[in-house]
């Protein structure tokens, strides 16, 4: 069973920084695409970045230049640095984790809250 454990949300003013954590364990990290989601009320959950197994990165365009994603394969980590905070950067952040060669797999983390405002 794959467990997560997400930290680093909270309340910043805009232009601050946050660094969420993501610790993933319960399931090899080869093979996979880890990243970083989020849902803001009243809309629908979005992608964020990600980051493949590989070391292959992925960002969403309102967050491109702002936020960077890593992956650490020995501390099975997934690290957001989101900088440069806007307040439509609020929303609950979740950590994904995917496999999509056999067998594949998805799981999520329970998610946590940042919030951008002054």
């Amino acid at each position: 069973q794959v467990q997560f454990v997400e930290s680093g949300g909270g309340l910043v003013q805009p232009g601050g920084s946050l660094r969420l954590s993501c610790a993933i364990s319960g399931t090899a990290f080869s093979a996979t695409i880890m990243g970083w989601y989020r849902q803001a009320p009243g809309k629908q959950r979005e992608m964020v970045a990600t980051v493949t197994s590989g070391g292959t990165t992925n960002y969403a365009n309102s967050v491109q230049g702002r936020f960077t994603i890593s992956a650490n394969n020995a501390k099975r980590t997934v690290d957001l640095q989101m900088d440069s905070l806007k307040p439509e950067d609020t929303a609950i952040y979740y950590c994904n984790i995917r496999r999509v060669v056999t067998p594949t797999m998805s799981a999520w983390g329970q998610g946590i809250q940042v919030t951008v405002s002054s």
